[in-house]
């Protein structure tokens, strides 16, 4: 057995913020990195010690593998985990960590290897009569030869890259026309993200469902599933809000797409936490699409259904525990919602809106969790994911869950900055969410410009507002001789009688 008794967070932000106060909790001492631009971050201030590791730049700090061992040779470190993003799922990291000596809280290189290229994902799977989505087994480059393995398949079809994720090297192609351009670009885009350019080709299935499923392995072969999430509400093919478990699986259904995640899990031999991610189709079919091996965003909403703390969970197995449950000891406990909120304008295609979080008052009260790693007064940085938090509801009912979010959302205080805040409370109260048909087109289909603007007002609310404001500009231009003489006069009683006005 391997015992961990310090702990390093190479991570950032609200998820580093997150394992650390697990690790607290289970008596780990902790160390957080943190870049130039994030000296006066949470999770800095929060764990027990804290080193910088370069300047603003991923590519100068957080993604510094050699400069995250170094500290951990420093301080006497037993252990890292990667959170999500940044070096979660670089197998050379882990495989680097593993040669130095410390625990990896994650899976195997191997694992990683095998999942963290889709192609090769696809390979492994296919011994346990995976359901696969229809397209090439292999990565290709000849644009003729491609052409005619799209025209087989049938148009519409995904170019994707081989080594990609967060949607990009990407590209929906509706036409041979189009075709080579969008092959090009998806090869350009794939080589400048993951510095691999393979590309490969997949039936596009319209109006898809992005289901996925919670796995958890140990060293000693056991591996459950944890129950799905709904991640269907996106934008730019990246998640915006969550739920578990999902309004339109069946109880037979969702155990045949547990029964096909776990075997994923197995055909990787995986350890720890990960997500098995597919798609479903309006008649219910279900596609495996890829493996994260890593701990997800979302990962919330799955610790609210069933009970459990999935760091903790990680940590346990990284310390070669044995899993304390089987499949048949989880149930489903009530619903969770969960929504990003992003530093972004929806209104303005969901760009980035950087800035000082002016006001900063966070929900409370029963079934609201929010994770998150700011407070008032901080910048959100340029340089990293515009994620602020997530704001997380749980209920008995997944009618309960969403009137607590409407509810958190209002009670969410944020100024400064544009917030998908606005765009969670439309989709929370738009009928197609509710009554659970929708699909990852909602924004296309239900989102239209100007969604978010303020209603116009009725004639009579018009009419009143010229008048007050009339009679407003009339006061201001003449002001009372009370006002002249006592301008000291104004804000609250208690202030009035600190300066000893009457």
């Amino acid at each position: 057995m391997k015992k961990i008794n310090k702990l390093l967070v190479a991570n950032r932000g609200e998820i580093a913020l997150r394992v650390l106060r697990s690790a607290r909790e289970m008596g780990l001492k902790t160390v957080a990195i943190y870049s130039e631009a994030d000296r006066n971050a949470l999770h800095v201030r929060y764990a027990d010690e804290a080193v910088c590791v370069g300047p603003p730049a991923s590519k100068d700090s957080y993604l510094r593998g050699d400069k995250i061992l170094e500290v951990c040779r420093q301080l006497g470190v037993d252990a890292i985990h990667p959170g999500y993003g940044f070096l979660s799922e670089n197998a050379e990291f882990a495989r680097m960590v593993k040669e130095a000596g410390l625990i990896f809280v994650g899976p195997s290189p191997e694992a990683m290897n095998i999942m963290g290229d889709k192609l090769s994902a696809k390979q492994a799977v296919q011994a346990y009569n995976i359901p696969l989505v229809p397209g090439t087994a292999e990565a290709i480059s000849d644009v003729e030869e491609a052409k005619q393995i799209a025209a087989t398949v049938g148009f519409p079809i995904l170019i994707k890259a081989s080594a990609g994720g967060g949607g990009k090297g990407m590209r929906i192609v509706n036409s041979e026309a189009e075709f080579e351009e969008q092959m090009q670009l998806a090869i350009n885009e794939a080589t400048s993200a993951f510095g691999d350019g393979s590309v490969f080709i997949e039936k596009f299935v319209t109006g898809p469902r992005h289901i996925e499923i919670q796995v958890l392995g140990d060293e000693h072969g056991n591996i459950v599933h944890l129950f799905e999430r709904e991640c269907s509400i996106q934008r730019r093919h990246q998640k915006v809000i969550e739920e578990a478990p999902s309004s339109v699986l069946t109880p037979e259904l969702r155990a045949e797409m547990g029964r096909c995640a776990v075997d994923v899990a197995r055909a990787c031999n995986y350890t720890g936490a990960g997500t098995v991610e597919f798609l479903l189709d309006d008649k219910r079919n279900f596609y495996f699409l890829e493996m994260n091996t890593r701990l997800q965003v979302e990962h919330p909403v799955t610790e609210q259904i069933t009970g459990l703390d999935l760091v903790k969970e990680q940590i346990k197995v990284a310390q070669g525990q044995p899993l304390a449950f089987g499949q048949d000891d989880l149930q489903i406990q009530g619903h969770a919602l969960e929504l990003r909120v992003y530093a972004e304008d929806p209104q303005n295609n969901f760009l980035p809106d950087i800035g000082t979080l002016t006001t900063y008052v966070r929900p409370q009260g029963p079934g609201v969790r929010v994770d998150d790693g700011f407070e008032q007064g901080m910048e959100i940085p340029i340089y990293y994911d515009p994620m602020i938090a997530k704001l997380v509801t749980f209920g008995a009912t997944r009618q309960e869950a969403i009137e607590r979010m409407l509810r958190a959302i209002d009670e969410y205080q944020i100024t400064g900055i544009e917030t998908t805040l606005g765009f969670g409370r439309y989709v929370l109260q738009h009928p197609a969410f509710v009554s659970g048909d929708f699909d990852t087109n909602f924004i296309r289909d239900y989102f239209p410009a100007g969604a978010l603007q303020p209603a116009a007002p009725d004639e009579t609310t018009a009419k009143l507002a010229a008048v007050l404001t009339a009679m407003l500009l009339t006061e201001k231009k003449a002001p009372s001789a009370a006002a002249s003489e006592a301008p000291a006069a104004t804000g609250s009683a208690w202030k009035r009688n600190r300066l000893g006005v009457r």
